[in-house]
């Protein structure tokens, strides 16, 4: 079991900065990788970014390009998500996901299946 906890949402004006964290605990050792996902109001989740245990990058949604960066601290076991010139259309919350390894006919992914409770953002014009 891995237990994710988030922190660092909160409300800020459109064009500002917020950086999240998620520290991890548990059976971290089982883990391949980490993400970070969003929900805005009324829609499904989405993710926002993936990476691997060793520190690769896998995925990047195109909406954050040039304004978010994910980094990990693997001595604190902490993920991280700096934002940058906020939108209103980043308001959602946010939430950290940790993925163990499974096989999709016979190909190895990461499969995230834990989640945190997430954290709010809320980004006002």
């Amino acid at each position: 079991q891995v237990h994710l906890k988030e922190s660092g949402g909160g409300s800020v004006q459109a064009g500002g900065s917020l950086t999240l964290s998620c520290t991890a605990s548990g059976d971290i050792g089982n883990t391949c990788g980490m993400a970070w996902y969003r929900q805005l109001p009324g829609k499904e989740r989405e993710q926002v970014f993936a990476i691997k245990k060793e520190g690769t990058i896998t995925f990047v949604a195109d909406f954050v390009k040039g304004r978010f960066t994910i980094s990990q601290d693997k001595d604190t076991n902490t993920l991280y998500l700096k934002m940058t010139n906020l939108r209103t259309d980043d308001t959602a919350a946010y939430s950290c996901a940790a993925g163990v390894p499974d096989l999709y006919r016979g190909v190895p992914y990461c499969e995230f299946i834990y989640y945190g409770q997430g954290t709010q953002v809320i980004v006002s014009s």
